[in-house]
Order: C-alpha cells, then structure tokens, then sequence
C-alpha cells in the first residue's frame, strides 16, 4: 500500500515539477495600487465595447489629466436585470440613510420615495411626499458611478425616479450643429442631462442562409411579419424581453410597426396595431426554439446553425456578420434591416446619483460623445478608431458621417441621419406601456410557450391560419384591448403584490386555456 502511495507521488512529482521550476519569473502581475482612480460602470454591453471604449478613454484620461484610471465594469444581466439591481441597492442605501437620520421606513415610504408621481400627486402621504424630497436632495449612492448602455426608456425612467443625475458635461458637446435634440421620435439626451445618447441603434432581422437554403422555401425573411411563418416553426432564436432592454425594445418596434400600418389600412386605427402587434409576437416567440436571457447571444446561436433566424440590435447583427466573413470568407451569416420596420433608438449614457468618482464619470461621459464617437464607428486600426474589434455603432456625432471620414468608418454607406427610419416611433402610444408590453410577452407567450408552440404546430398542421378560423380566434385571444391597456398598467402597479402576482396567474391560466381550446378546434379542422 505505501509502494503504492510512494509510485503516484513520485509520478505527480514528474508531472508537476517541471513546468513550476522552469516558469517564467520574468514578469510577476501587476497589483493596482489602493490610491489609483476607479470609475465603476455598470452595463449589459458585450465584451468587445467595454475592451475598445475603456482602452480609448484610459489613454485620453491619462492624456487629459495625467492619472490612471481602473475602469471597473460590473454586469449583472442584461438591461432589465441592471434596472432591477439599481432600484434595490438604491432602496436598500436609502433606508439605512433613512434609519441613520431618525426618519422612519415604511411600506409607504418604500414605495414612494422613487415614484415620480409622488412629485404630482396633490394627496400623497406627507410622511411619502418628505422622503421623496429627501432622497431628490441627497447624495445617497450605490458605489456606482455610471450606467452605460440599455435604451432611453430606461434610462429616462430611472432619471424620473430620482436614479439618475444631472451628468453637469460643457453644452458645447452636444450644441445643434453637433447633433439633434430628437430623432426617429425619440430624444437622443434628456434636457436636464440625466442621459445622453451615444450611438443611433437599429432592431432588424439575422440569418444563417446555410439554414434558410435547407428549407423549400427558400427566401430570405425581409419583414418582421416574416418570421411569423410557419416554415420557421422550431427555426428562430430570441431574447427575453423580461431579461434584455434591447429585446424589448425589438419587440416595441414590431407592435409600432403595426400600429402604423393599421393607420393606413382603410377601416382601421392605429390603436387596433396593438392586437396585431401582440399576435404578430406570438407567432415569432411559437416559431423559438432557442431563448436566450441577452440580446447579445442570438446573433451566435444564429451563426452557429442553433437557429435559422432571429431578432437582433444592428450592433450584434453586423459584427458578428464580419466576423463571419473574416472567419469563412464567403459569409453564411447575414443581418437584415426590415423593411417597414426599421425605427432608430439611441443607446445612451447616465451618471447615478452619489456617484462615488464624478470627475472620472463626466469625463467619460464627454469623451465618448466627442473622440470616443470614433471608437464606437471606425474601423479597427484607424486614427481614434477601435484596436482589435470593429463595434459598428452609428455615432450620434454628424460630423462624422462626412466625406472625409468615409474611408474611416467600418459601414461608410450607412448614415441614420440621411436614411432615417420607415416610421417615426410614436412614444405616446407604446412608451407608458413599455413595461406592460415586456410582462405581457413574459406571461402570455414564454411563460405559456408548451402550450402556445403545441397550439401553433397544431394550426400549421391543419393547413395554416386562413384553414381554422376558429383556432385563431382562440390563439389571438388577449386579456384586454389596448382601450383597457391603462387600466392593466395600473395593476401591475398596485401596491400589495399578491394582487399583482394574482393578476399576472389570471392571465396566463385564462391564456393557456386559450391555447388549448386552439390546439383542440385545429385538431378538429375548425
């Protein structure tokens, strides 16, 4: 036995010995030092942002004020996941400050001291109406200083609660010869500077055309309507809006989309876009076989063959297109602007109340809206461009969609200013139900999804829709028009939350019910 025991040490001595006596004691790693500068910034960006745009702005920090600077990027998920770590960590922050200061924490408190209606409502609890202005007049913080990429609707919505402050940049970084207040719609920085847009985002379609070739129908998809087929039944791969801002953000475009046709469409209204929006959505999500909780990884399941298409950010879509044709030469993967359904969002910038290192986070904020512009659009490898990785993000900047930089930027025939959008995004109509929308897709459709893909296969296989008109009655059922979208938006919203959580349970039963009845009257050639 101890033969036994000696002959394997003597063999783990053989194997391991070597490679540690002959390392290399060259070069022992570098340990920052505890006083160097740190700017915490907190985003659902994919690696290859964080590394070129925090490479570029340590070398301008360094040049403009002649320190280091650790950039210390924390990612807890994707944009909704970060909305939700903020609120808790400032909720949490403020009730200690709350309890340090004789003040006492409520359930009330809790709930109204971020509620921006707190600030319009006449009859709010003063106890409620007294914490809020504390908290707007306080420098309570989260120990981080920005929150970097996820959409304006987030980011106005966390400025709106009080999240988000005032970045203080020199308004010469963002002057109307520049660029513009608004575009497609939306606004590209919030006046009171609580979030500013750096790069003009599209939503559009990607492809693995090796894939699309294996089907009998062999056209590329060129409408969001056309993912909706049943030839990409089990073929398409998406986000989870209720994880991923940019997913939900897909998914807005599709319901405004309809919206505007509807508009056009004689006998219709706009408001009758909603139906067609949410059902438009329920047979994309049918057609899933691959859900992914970050926008960022659809493009990669697309390109690997996990899935023949899906719904991707532009940045996401063309990146891994070039990649695809560095890797293959001949590209099988592509990105598809849709047509009728191209709007422009910008991806914005914020700085967060109590931010530990302002200084570092205002610089970072300037800088990504002026040389950094050319980090986010050039080529790898050109003058103020990225190092490694092209990003393919349209910057907000104007000046640089001229001649003189063509050559430069990584998509030199693509300007958003010049092309525009197919439609002008209307916020009025889906903004105050973005949440709505994001819970609805959770609830009615993934959720439900065995019963909604079984639902959906039983109707494709009864010869399609127009064949069972009685199945798709019951397949596009939903809990309420978009006249009772308000009402819906408030009980998401009621303060006792097992009536939100009841209210979101009647939903999917009475949904799965739906789907049931649909699979049964397809199955009976209704």
């Amino acid at each position: 036995m101890k033969t036994k025991v000696l002959i394997i040490l003597i063999i783990f001595a053989v194997i391991l010995l070597p490679p540690l006596l002959l390392r290399d004691k060259g070069a022992a790693p570098v340990i920052p030092s505890s006083d160097m500068e740190r700017l915490v910034i907190i985003t659902p960006h994919a690696d290859s942002i964080k590394t070129e745009t925090g490479n570029a702005f340590r070398k301008y920090y360094k040049q403009k004020y002649g320190n280091d600077i650790i950039l210390d990027f924390r990612a807890p998920g994707g944009t909704s996941d970060i909305v939700r770590f903020i609120a808790d960590r400032y909720k949490i922050e403020f009730r200690d400050y709350c309890e340090k200061n004789g003040i006492e924490w409520t359930s009330a408190v809790a709930a109204g001291f971020s509620d921006a209606a707190t600030d319009r409502n006449p009859n709010a609890d003063p106890a409620v109406k007294q914490a809020r202005k504390l908290f707007l007049q306080s420098d309570v913080g989260i120990g981080i200083d920005l929150m970097y990429g996820g959409g304006v609707f987030d980011m106005s919505r966390q400025a709106a609660r009080g999240f988000a402050v005032d970045g203080k940049i020199d308004p010469s970084y963002i002057s109307e010869d520049k660029m513009p207040k608004s575009f497609g719609g939306e606004m590209i920085y919030d006046p009171q500077g609580r979030f500013y847009g750096l790069c003009l985002s599209t939503f559009g379609i990607v492809i693995n055309t090796d894939r699309i070739a294996e089907m009998e129908d062999k056209n590329h998809p060129e409408r969001w309507a056309d993912l909706a087929a049943p030839r990409f039944f089990n073929k398409l791969a998406i986000a989870d809006p209720s994880k991923s801002g940019s997913a939900n953000k897909c998914f807005e475009v599709v319901v405004q989309q309809c919206m505007a046709e509807a508009e056009k469409t004689p006998g219709k209204k706009w408001q009758d876009g909603w139906v067609d929006g949410l059902n438009l959505i329920k047979k994309i999500i049918a057609n899933a076989s691959v859900i992914t909780d970050s926008a960022s990884k659809v493009p990669r399941d697309v390109a690997s063959g996990n899935a023949a298409a899906g719904m991707a950010i532009d940045t996401y879509g063309l990146t891994e297109q070039e990649w695809n044709v560095l890797q293959f030469g001949k590209p099988h993967f592509l990105y598809i602007t849709p047509k009728g359904g191209t709007a422009v969002s910008p991806d914005p910038v914020q700085m967060l109340r109590g931010a530990p290192n302002q200084k570092a986070a205002r610089a970072f904020i300037e800088f990504m809206l002026s040389e950094g512009q050319k980090t986010l659009c050039f080529s790898a490898g050109t003058p103020g461009g990225p190092e490694k990785y092209a990003l393919r993000r349209p910057p907000v900047l104007k000046e640089l969609y001229k001649p003189e930089y063509r050559k430069f930027r990584s998509d030199p025939d693509y300007n958003p200013y010049a092309s525009g959008a197919d439609f002008v995004y209307r916020g009025e109509r889906t903004g105050r139900y973005y949440n709505l929308l994001r819970i609805l897709i959770r609830v009615l459709m993934l959720d439900c999804q065995e019963e909604l893909q079984t639902a959906w296969a039983a109707i494709i296989k009864a010869g399609g829709p127009d064949k069972v008109p009685e199945a798709m009655k019951e397949f596009n059922a939903l809990p309420f028009s978009y006249a009772e979208a308000s009402k819906a938006s408030k009980g998401l919203n009621a303060e006792n939350a097992r009536d939100v959580v009841r209210l979101k349970r009647e939903w999917r039963d009475n949904m799965r019910k739906h789907y049931q009845k649909a699979a049964e009257l397809a199955a009976e050639g209704r």
